[in-house]
């Protein structure tokens, strides 16, 4: 069973796929209440790859690693930084400890590489991303929306999505 932890990860990722890992600098977020979110941070179980690289990240973890296993795709939104974090989860199916890979868009164009074709497992955490935060998922086999209807308007989950009133409610009476 394999026991790797993300530092042994961004070695290995290092050596063996140039320029896929990025530094772990955190966000610059604004500070919050005291009572509130604290600001994000990468911690040591964090590794930050190039969006270009994260099919050839997730297939080197799967084929040479035995993480075969994309458990969930996680998306937060940072407004004020104006960019999307994508956090993937992978696990080895023999057990142990969980491999995030993260990565990091703009949110005026938030386009990634599709894992779909490589693994058909993401087909529905991209169209949930796709249909809830509007991220484009480049050579994904069939990107519509998942959760909403096709003549919604917006991304629900996004933080500058309007909280107020909805121009869906009583349209019908």
């Amino acid at each position: 069973m394999p026991r790797l932890n993300a530092e042994e990860l961004r070695a290995r990722l290092s050596r063996d796929l140039p320029g896929a890992v990025l530094a772990n600098t955190p966000l610059q977020v604004s500070a919050p209440p005291a009572h509130g979110p604290q600001p994000a941070k990468l911690t040591s179980a964090d590794t930050l790859v190039d969006p270009t690289q994260i099919v050839a990240a997730a297939t080197y973890l799967r084929d040479t690693l035995g993480y075969a296993f994309l458990s969930d795709i996680a998306v937060v939104d940072y407004l004020v930084e104006d960019i999307f974090e994508l956090v993937y989860r992978f696990y080895n199916v023999e057990g142990g400890p969980a491999l995030a890979l993260k990565i990091r868009v703009p949110r005026d164009v938030p386009e990634v590489p599709s894992l779909t074709p490589a693994w058909p497992g993401a087909n529905f955490h991209e169209r949930e991303a796709f249909d809830l935060y509007g991220i484009t998922f480049i050579g994904h086999p069939f990107l519509r929306r998942i959760y909403m209807w096709d003549e919604f308007e917006g991304f629900p989950m996004r933080k500058d999505f309007p909280r107020q009133g909805d121009k869906y409610i009583g349209e019908d009476e």
